[in-house]
């Protein structure tokens, strides 16, 4: 390359990356992945190595972060805070002096610098967390001031909004507090406060945080602190910088224990005994990075420094860091790349999920090519739309998420019309909306009224919910098919032997008999079974469905009212399937039913607005599934029970719950799951729980199982 080259690269490279660094440490608003940073970054390093004449007075490789806020007192460091140099894995390389180059290069030349060319190096290691750093002055063991990073030398007095973290000490306790002592450490936000402080956002209808880093940098620089004081950030004792009045221990991890007993919040990685040789970092490394979605914290990598503070001082420091500690960062959790499309997926219940399809990003040690967009709101929350740049996170085992989205780098048209004066800029794509139909069996999609699901109504054909479908239609509490379990019926949808619930009744003995573990007897008494269940009832029938807010309850007030199932299909006649006016009637019959509200007759009338479920049903009914008619059940004009409402709860000494159940409506009660102010009695039993003390709040009569015989005699 050109001299002319190297000089216009490299002032291009000075120039993003300034920018980027005051977008990242001032504006808390990033614009560029840190792996893209990173690399950036290394080539700047590389070029000015190569060329160290042609290097910037203001290349970032002078620096560590950014100017101070203006808004903030400045404060310079005694000491300067600087950072640290990087090292990176190729996770995939064997063995690990491959996989862990850098490190090792690392280590000869510590080992170099010390020489000890032949000896091994003792490392003390401790997490790299993702936060803001800090450093903390103390003056007699009293809390005096703190200040940020800032470009190093120069920090932000952050003083009083510090002074709100609770697990920072404000005095120093111990026997050996110094009159002078400047600790560096990193104020961050643990995953459970970041996902609290969302929450809590999300419903003031405020902005929410794209990460804890980005959280607590937020928090840290509010100009009132009592805003701070309510977002919860944590601290965590990395160092010293300096000490006067006291004996500085000799070592950095006898250094940590000793910041403990004063006082301050030390990570147990930190307290953990030192690492003899290379070797047993990079073991150390990998260890940690397998329990890295464990932490309470984000971490992006780990932090080793040689131990014993003699060499430190020999080792010495470069321009920006020093030469006695490194930072070994992790493949970035999170990683920008492009939405090439939004897709659904239909899950084993029918719940639409909307899946971005991603142009391929390496990110959390794997490629990724899918991300999770959750559902139909956090879409729009997000505003994700095709073409854009996207922040994906992948933690551990965690799937694939999409954080956010770069809006500086989304794709838009200029506009031009009559009636503009001049030509606007719009968003090439519109927003994403949930299709009407579902993508594996063209179903209606509907979304009840509160929740934050939509989903496919044709659970009873729909490919991707069969296997869900044949189970709970076989289940104990509806058509009670046994020999029927979960394995088998994998085997026979994946066969394609069963795709709905009436390819049951048409199996055949000697194609069972060849399955795994299924041999001539056990397929003739699942074959009986099978042939038993068609001799059922209409409220186990209709529970058997798997209509959506259809329990064992419901289905039996159901068949109270329509005891011929043929009643509930007017809305999905073949000459009125669009018919709204047929949909209202059947609406208007099921909201007479008492207890069934708005939400339940909405899904019967979906249900059975899907012809193909119509044409599943009546194909069971074909093949010789039948019950008596149902009559309600008759009680003394006078019965106590007639009428009432009764929650069950606890275990009861003689009587089983669907024992208790069915002497309840036989003698012309209701048996309901919840507590309301319409239940006239609870029958509690043995480790009754929140039921129980809802019906005390509620003034409700509370039984023992005595006192229900009683009733009921």
């Amino acid at each position: 390359m050109s001299t002319d080259n190297d000089k216009d690269r490299m002032e291009s490279l000075v120039e993003r990356l300034n920018r980027y660094n005051y977008e990242y440490h001032v504006e808390d608003s990033p614009t560029v992945s840190d792996a893209e940073y990173d690399r950036l970054f290394r080539e700047l390093q590389s070029l000015e190595a190569a060329r160290p004449d042609l290097r910037l007075a203001d290349s970032p490789t002078h620096k560590v972060g950014a100017a101070p806020l203006p808004a903030f007192e400045s404060v310079t460091h005694a000491v300067p805070m600087l950072s640290l140099n990087n090292a990176f894995s190729d996770m995939e390389a064997e063995p690990a002096e491959q996989r862990h180059a850098e490190l090792f290069q690392f280590d000869e030349r510590v080992r170099k610098g010390l020489g000890a060319e032949g000896g091994a190096v003792r490392y003390a290691a401790e997490p790299k967390f993702d936060g803001l750093a800090v450093s903390l002055l103390y003056r007699n063991g009293v809390f005096e001031r703190a200040a940020t990073r800032g470009d190093g030398v120069t920090g932000e007095n952050v003083t009083e909004n510090v002074r709100t973290i609770r697990s920072l000490p404000l005095r120093l306790h111990g026997d050996t507090v110094p009159s002078l002592l400047e600790v560096r450490g990193e104020v961050l936000m643990l995953r459970e406060d970041f996902e609290r402080l969302n929450r809590h956002q999300a419903e003031l209808g405020e902005k929410v945080f794209a990460n804890p880093r980005n959280a607590a940098a937020g928090s840290l620089r509010q100009l009132d602190s009592r805003i701070t004081a309510t977002r919860r950030l944590s601290f965590f004792a990395y160092g010293v910088s300096r000490v006067e009045g006291a004996v500085r221990p000799d070592t950095h991890s006898q250094e940590m224990a000793w910041l403990g007993r004063l006082g301050f919040p030390v990570v147990p990685e930190s307290l953990r005994p030192v690492l003899d040789g290379i070797e047993a970092v990079a073991a150390f490394y990998e260890s940690i990075m397998a329990r890295r979605a464990e932490l309470p914290y984000d971490i992006d990598g780990v932090v080793y420094k040689v131990n014993d503070r003699a060499q430190q001082e020999r080792l010495g420091f470069v321009s920006r860091a020093p030469r006695f500690a490194i930072a070994h960062k992790f493949p970035a959790e999170e990683a920008w790349t492009e939405v090439e499309s939004i897709e659904t997926q239909v899950g084993r219940t029918g719940a639409i999920t909307p899946v971005a399809r991603l142009k391929p990003v390496f990110v959390g040690g794997v490629t990724v090519t899918n991300a999770t967009l959750h559902n139909e709101d956090e879409v729009a929350r997000k505003d994700v739309r095709v073409g854009d740049t996207v922040v994906v996170r992948r933690a551990g085992d965690v799937i694939p998420e999409v954080v956010s989205v770069v809006l500086a780098k989304r794709p838009m048209v200029s506009e031009a019309g009559a009636d503009l004066v001049e030509p606007v800029l719009r968003p090439r794509e519109m927003p994403w909306r949930m299709p009407d139909r579902c993508p594996v069996c063209g179903s209606h999609v509907v979304r009840p009224e509160g929740e934050a699901i939509a989903r496919c109504t044709g659970g009873l054909f729909c490919s991707a919910q069969r296997k869900q479908a044949v189970i709970h239609f076989a289940s104990r509490r509806a058509m009670d098919i046994e020999g029927l379990g979960e394995k088998l019926v994998e085997q026979l949808v994946d066969l394609g032997w069963v795709k709905t619930p009436g390819d049951l009744y048409r199996l055949r003995a000697e194609d069972l008999a060849g399955l795994e573990r299924m041999g001539e007897k056990s397929a003739a008494n699942l074959l009986a079974s099978i042939e038993a269940s068609k001799t059922t009832t209409l409220p186990r029938f209709l529970f058997a469905l798997g209509i959506r807010n259809v329990g064992e309850s419901t289905a039996r007030d159901l068949a109270r009212h329509f005891p011929d199932v043929e009643d509930l299909f007017p809305a999905c006649r073949e000459d009125e399937s669009d018919d709204a006016m047929a949909r209202a009637r059947l609406t208007d019959r099921l909201l007479a039913v008492p207890d069934v509200g708005p939400i339940v007759a909405a899904s019967v009338v979906e249900f059975f607005a899907e012809p193909m479920n119509v044409a599943v049903v009546r194909d069971l009914l074909a093949s010789g599934i039948h019950w008596p008619m149902e009559t309600a059940p008759s009680a003394p004009a006078d019965s106590p029970v007639a009428g009432k409402t009764f929650v069950l709860t606890g275990t009861l000494p003689t009587l089983t719950r669907d024992e208790a159940k069915a002497r309840i409506e036989a003698a012309g009660g209701k048996v309901s799951g919840s507590v309301s102010a319409r239940t006239h009695f609870v029958v509690a039993g043995e480790a009754a729980g929140s039921k129980l003390e809802k019906a005390l709040a509620l003034g409700v009569t509370i039984l023992d199982e005595p006192g229900l015989l009683a009733l009921l005699a």
